[in-house]
């Protein structure tokens, strides 16, 4: 009997059978599952029938089926008494996996004949060392459906917290993700889902040491995920933009869009609002810059420049006529171009207006802030 290892392979085939009763049929049907000692089920191979009794090394099978990646075969034969034996793909022809006697086909009847070498009797014929190897595998498939059991759970949750971040019930989202973070530590996606909760309940601190986390534990990864790190360092940003950490905001917003660069544009747009939020004249422009560079087709920037710059115009105390820093028009009219009825169009026009006149007294730029 060919010796094995059993590998942790999970699958499960469930079977319909509707058997039929046809007059006349010169043949029966036959199919079955072939499945490992650990009860997986085999993925290749070949299941022969031999009439009973006919069975010796190297002899000629009188059907043979294929067994396919879910371990299932089928086929016709014709009416009798049969002996099924399974061998692998790499078994030898004088070799055999599996023996079954006592197969008995009927006319126009679909027989199932399984070979399930879980079977007390093939168990009991294994050498010492493969029974051992048997018991390793069975652990491995247990553990792999718990774990599965638990992925699954966890995807349900997530799939709910970000449900109540979007309805902004952010203390429902941040209990459960503290939950699955303590259930499974080493997942990046739990931090950063408990992050974007924290960060919705104004906990700054406690925002920046679960995104952190997430983005530490996915960068250490077998196959770190730009998605992930890209959306943690968003959000980080945000956190500290909201504490008046401008450095370290920066710095994680460049680290978004560094990890994940198809998620620029939208990163540096992020960048100039919070700026924008922190009185940051020079910061705004730079971010805004930025989100340009990497989408000149998004208005918002362009806005955002705009204003920045419109609030550092002087007054020529001469003339009395707005000195405004150079871009400053050049960036509400493009904004203009590309929102004409966007929800800055007004004050984009007004100070478009202004620039044009000869003299004025004063301007003062919006105070709306996009979000």
């Amino acid at each position: 009997m060919e010796r094995k290892n059993f590998g942790p392979r999970l699958a499960l085939a469930l079977l319909f059978i509707a058997p039929l009763f046809l007059a006349g049929q010169t043949t029966g049907k036959v199919h079955g599952t072939v499945s490992d000692p650990a009860g997986s089920p085999e993925t290749a191979g070949t299941v022969a029938f031999f009439d009973a009794g006919t069975v010796s090394p190297g002899a000629t099978p009188k059907y043979s089926f294929p067994v396919d990646t879910s371990g299932q075969y089928k086929g016709e034969v014709a009416p009798g008494t049969y002996s099924l034996i399974y061998r692998r793909p790499e078994t030898a022809k004088d070799k055999v996996v599996d023996q079954i006697d006592n197969i008995k086909v009927t006319a126009g009847g679909d027989t199932l004949a399984d070979d399930d070498m879980s079977r007390k009797e093939y168990v009991d014929k294994l050498s010492p060392e493969d029974r051992k190897a048997l018991e390793a595998a069975k652990a491995r498939n247990a553990e792999i459906l718990k774990e599965n059991s638990t992925i699954k759970n966890l995807n349900a949750d997530l799939a709910k917290a970000r449900s109540d971040r979007a309805n902004k019930n952010f203390q429902e989202a941040a209990d459960l993700m503290q939950k699955d973070a303590a259930l499974k530590p080493t997942e990046p996606l739990l931090w950063v889902e408990l992050g974007e909760a924290q960060l919705g309940l104004k906990q700054y601190a406690d925002a920046e040491t679960s995104l952190q986390k997430g983005i530490q534990l996915d960068a250490a990864g077998k196959k770190p995920n730009p998605d992930v790190e890209g959306a943690a360092g968003n959000a980080l940003g945000e956190a500290y933009g909201s504490e008046g950490k401008i450095p370290e905001a920066q710095a994680a917003y460049d680290a978004a869009a560094k990890v994940n660069p198809s998620g620029a544009s939208m990163f540096y747009s992020n960048e100039a609002i919070v700026m924008d939020r922190n009185n940051q004249l020079d910061a705004t422009v730079a971010a805004a810059d930025k989100a340009i560079a990497a989408d000149p087709t998004k208005p918002i920037p362009y806005y955002l420049k705009g204003k920045a710059l419109i609030n550092k115009a002087t007054l020529d105390p001469k003339t009395q006529k707005i000195i405004a820093p150079p871009g400053t028009a050049e960036s509400y009219q493009k904004y203009l171009d590309l929102a004409p009825t966007g929800p800055f169009a007004g004050d984009a026009k007004q100070v478009l207006a202004e620039l044009s006149q000869t003299q004025s007294t004063s301007y003062k730029a919006s105070s709306k802030k996009p979000h």
